[in-house]
């Protein structure tokens, strides 16, 4: 971990993956393509695509995001909200980002983490972190079509989620050894959390 906390308030971890071997190499280039989450109260918060227009933010176990490798945890600051204001706010937070509108350069889990993190602790997340999204963002026309800003997919809304649709997603998931990932509903909706099979970075490159 980068830094140590000074024993008041509660600690605001990114907990940084690698999405390719190549990292090993471009790492110390400064450079790389990473996925991020963002670590308070125990539990981690990320951001990605899926074929729904509701949130794409979703909260797995610490260091635990399913489809990536965990490569470090930086030390961004720490925060004074309580569990129940900070699942609140992230709540309230996650109506920004719906899973259809995610895109590697314009809105990705990094910009997703670089959010939180600004309104957390006032500061942004290193630089190092999204370094290729910005790079892209200026090179946007020598991209392949397939990664160009624009919106992942356009899908039918949601529907409500009743008991009997939790059973059963739950009961897949068990089936296919898939790790435990919760969306979370924007808020003022009547969307209870809900698997939901989310895209990887690395799937739409």
């Amino acid at each position: 971990m980068d830094a140590q906390n000074d024993g008041t308030g509660t600690p605001v971890l990114l907990n940084v993956y690698d999405l390719t071997p190549v990292n090993d190499y471009l790492y110390w280039l400064g450079f790389g393509v990473f996925h991020s989450g963002i670590e308070v109260h125990g539990m981690e918060y990320g951001f990605g695509a899926h074929d729904f227009s509701s949130s794409g933010v979703f909260e797995v176990e610490s260091k635990c995001c399913p489809g990536f490798v965990y490569r470090k945890t930086v030390w961004l600051g720490t925060t004074d909200m309580s569990r129940e204001e900070f699942r609140s706010f992230i709540e309230k937070l996650a109506g920004k980002y719906h899973g259809n509108t995610y895109h590697l350069i314009s809105k990705n889990c990094n910009h997703f983490t670089d959010d939180v993190c600004k309104n957390l602790t006032g500061k942004p997340i290193p630089g190092w972190v999204n370094r290729l999204a910005r790079v892209g963002s200026v090179f946007d026309c020598l991209l392949p079509e397939s990664v160009q800003v624009s919106p992942v997919g356009r899908v039918p809304t949601l529907r409500p989620i009743i008991d009997d649709d939790l059973d059963s997603v739950s009961s897949s998931d068990s089936d296919e050894g898939d790790e435990d990932k919760h969306l979370l509903p924007a808020p003022s909706t009547d969307l209870n959390p809900v698997d939901v099979p989310l895209k990887l970075a690395k799937d739409l490159l």
